[in-house]
């Protein structure tokens, strides 16, 4: 089966595994309780978010090297984010502990692709 080719961030593997957990999360922090809007509920959506608008980001900066690294950064630092919000939710009983090690295990995951590319970007940089 020939693999089609990249087009757009959506089309990354990495992307596409982010956005779901992104869903899931949104879908299961709506039955966060209502004091936590504010804070968990309003943190673990924004980080899962961010993972998936900064690999958008980074995708456009790949004509330099530096600039779609330091981006690919920001979405890693993202991602271990969202693992730490997922361990809050499990240990103030929010998410159950076999939903939180699921999503938990997908963003190593992420973790592991974003880092695979970060240590080997030229096959991702344009070229001019």
């Amino acid at each position: 089966m020939k693999k089609e080719p990249i087009k757009s961030h959506e089309d990354l593997e990495v992307y596409q595994i982010a956005f779901d957990a992104a869903m899931q999360i949104f879908e299961l922090s709506k039955k966060f309780p209502v004091e936590e809007r504010y804070s968990l509920t309003d943190q673990i959506r924004r980080s899962s978010r961010s993972v998936c608008a900064n690999l958008a980001e980074a995708w456009r900066k790949r004509r330099y090297e530096a600039a779609f690294v330091a981006k690919l950064n920001d979405v890693e630092a993202e991602a271990a984010e969202t693992q730490t919000w997922l361990k809050f939710a499990v240990k103030c009983n929010y998410l159950d502990v076999e939903t939180g090690r699921e999503i938990y295990a997908t963003y190593n995951r992420v973790l592991s692709i974003l880092v695979t590319i970060i240590n080997n970007p030229s096959p991702w940089i344009l070229k001019r």
